[in-house]
C-alpha cells in the first residue's frame, strides 16, 4: 500500500508583477503541520527593467519564513525592521496580532540583469500566540545546521529533527529540511520526523514504492514515520511538516487565524487603513496593496 496520500501539482499564481508555483493550501490538504501556505518562487531570470516589488500588504496569526536559493530581496516592515535576504539565509517575522511589509529587488541591482529563486511560507501560530505583539527576526546562512552522512547532505533551515535545532524561533513542533545528493541514495528519515510531512522535489526525481516523481510536485505523506524513498543523483528535495493544531486554520487573503471574527475586523482595519492596527512601513509608506473587493464582503 503507497504511504502517498496525497500528490499536489505545482500551480500558477501571481503575486504582483511575479509568477511563483503554489504548493499549499490545496481543496484537498489546506494544512501540513503548521504549514498553510508554501509558494515557490522561479527560478526566474529578471531583466534590468524587471525586479520584484511587492508593496506594504498586512498579514495576523502567522510567521513568515523567507528562503532563497538565488537572487535578493529587499525586507522592510513596519516594526521597523529593514533588511537584504541573500540565499541560504531565513527571514522569519511573527504576525501576531498585525503586522504589514514590503519585499522588493534591492536598490543596486534593479537596473542590472539577476535571477530569483527560493521559497515563502506561511506558518500558523498556536492559538494563544494568534495575538502576539509581532517580531522579526533574520538568521544569517552560517547559522543554519548543515551536515553529512554517507554522501548525503542535510539542512535542517528550521524547526527540529535529527537531535538538532535551527536557529529560526519557531513557535511550534516542525521541521522544514533541503536534502542534496551526488550519487543516488536511499533515504530513510521516517524515525526522525513527526506529525505529518510533505517532500518537494526540486532537481533530479524521487523514487517510491517503483514510482518516480519529478519536480513541481508535492508529495504528501500518510504516515510520516514510513518516510523512505530514492533519490536520484544531484538531486534536492525539501521536507516540510511538523505537528498539526488541534483548532482549524482559515485564510482570507494574507491573514490567517483560527477565530473567523479576527480575520473579519482585518479585513476591515486594512481596507480603511486603521495604523494602529496597521502601521506604516518606514521607508516604504506610499504605496499599500488595497485588499481585495471580493475579499471584504466575502465571510
Amino acid at each position: 500500500m503507497s504511504n502517498i496520500g496525497l500528490i499536489i501539482e505545482e500551480k500558477a499564481a501571481d503575486i504582483g508583477n511575479f509568477l511563483v508555483g503554489r504548493l499549499l493550501p490545496f481543496r484537498e490538504k489546506r494544512a501540513v503541520g503548521p504549514f498553510v501556505f508554501i509558494d515557490h518562487m522561479g527560478p526566474s531570470e529578471l531583466m534590468d527593467y524587471q525586479n520584484l516589488d511587492v508593496p506594504p500588504h498586512p498579514h495576523i496569526g502567522l510567521s513568515t519564513l523567507t528562503y532563497l536559493l538565488e537572487g535578493s530581496i529587499f525586507h522592510r516592515d513596519s516594526i521597523g525592521s529593514a533588511i537584504e535576504i541573500k540565499p541560504g539565509a531565513v527571514n522569519w517575522m511573527t504576525a501576531g496580532k498585525g503586522v504589514v511589509h514590503s519585499e522588493r529587488t534591492p536598490e543596486y541591482l534593479r537596473t542590472t540583469d539577476k535571477k530569483l529563486h527560493g521559497f515563502q511560507i506561511w506558518v500558523g501560530l498556536p492559538k494563544h500566540l494568534e495575538q502576539t505583539e509581532p517580531s522579526f527576526h533574520h538568521i544569517e546562512a552560517e547559522d543554519i545546521p548543515v551536515w553529512e552522512e554517507n554522501g548525503i547532505q542535510y539542512k535542517l533551515i528550521a524547526g527540529e529533527a535529527f537531535g538538532r535545532k535551527s536557529a529560526v524561533p519557531v513557535h511550534s513542533p516542525l521541521f522544514f529540511i533541503e536534502i542534496k545528493t551526488k550519487a543516488a541514495q536511499k533515504i530513510s528519515i521516517g524515525q526522525d520526523l513527526y506529525g505529518e510531512a510533505a517532500m518537494y522535489v526540486l532537481d533530479g526525481t524521487v523514487n517510491i514504492e517503483g514510482n518516480s516523481y519529478g519536480s513541481k510536485q508535492l508529495l504528501i505523506a500518510k504516515d510520516t514515520k514510513l518516510c523512505e524513498f530514492e533519490m536520484s543523483e544531484n538531486g534536492t528535495v525539501y521536507l516540510f511538516g511538523g505537528e498539526p493544531f488541534p483548532e482549524e486554520r482559515f485564510i482570507f487573503w494574507n491573514f490567517v487565524n483560527s477565530d473567523k471574527e479576527l480575520l473579519e475586523q482585518a479585513k476591515v482595519n486594512w481596507n480603511d487603513q486603521n495604523h494602529d492596527a496597521f502601521p506604516l512601513v518606514p521607508g516604504d509608506e506610499h504605496e499599500y496593496v488595497p485588499l481585495p473587493k471580493a475579499i471584504l464582503n466575502r465571510k
